[in-house]
C-alpha cells in the first residue's frame, strides 16, 4: 500500500463513525483519503461560529484533531488493537471565515511506533489558508 496508511476505509464509513461525537455535532464530514492525506469538511454556521459571526477557533481545532486522529488510526495495523489519541495540538488562525464550508487536510510529519505528528491545513472555499494546526498523537491500546 502506498503512503503511510495501513488501512483504507471508505470516507462515508469514517463519517458514520462520527455519529454521537463532537464531529457529528459540528457537521464534520470525511471526504477523501489520498495516498498521504485525509481530508474533511466542516460548515461555517451557527454550530461552528463564535458570537461575533466568525468561525470559532475551537471549531477549527475540533476539525483538525478529528482529521489527524482518524488519519493516525488509519496508519496502524488493524489487528493491533491500537488507536491514535491526541496528546498535544496547536493552531494558528490566519484568516477569518464567516460563511460557507472549510476543508481540512491532514498529512503526516512523523509516524512512529509510539507517537505520530500531523499537520492539518484548513482552507476556505477559495482555497485560502485559514488555519494551520499541528497535532501530536500517542499510539495507545484500545
Amino acid at each position: 500500500m502506498e503512503g503511510p496508511f495501513r488501512q483504507r476505509i471508505d470516507p462515508a464509513t469514517i463519517s458514520r463513525m462520527l455519529k454521537g461525537t463532537a464531529g457529528e455535532s459540528l457537521g464534520i464530514q470525511i471526504t477523501e483519503q489520498g495516498p498521504d492525506f485525509l481530508r474533511g469538511t466542516m460548515p461555517v454556521d451557527a454550530r461552528t461560529k463564535q458570537p461575533f459571526g466568525l468561525l470559532h477557533g475551537g471549531s477549527s481545532v475540533v476539525l483538525a484533531e478529528t482529521l489527524a486522529s482518524f488519519a493516525g488510526y488509519l496508519c496502524l495495523d488493524p489487528d493491533s488493537n491500537q488507536q491514535a489519541a491526541g496528546i498535544e495540538i496547536n493552531a494558528n488562525h490566519l484568516r477569518a471565515v464567516t460563511e460557507g464550508v472549510v476543508t481540512g487536510t491532514a498529512r503526516p510529519i512523523h509516524i512512529g511506533r509510539a507517537t505520530q505528528v500531523w499537520e492539518v491545513r484548513i482552507e476556505d472555499e477559495k482555497g485560502r489558508l485559514t488555519c494551520i494546526s499541528r497535532m501530536t498523537a500517542a499510539v495507545v491500546g484500545r
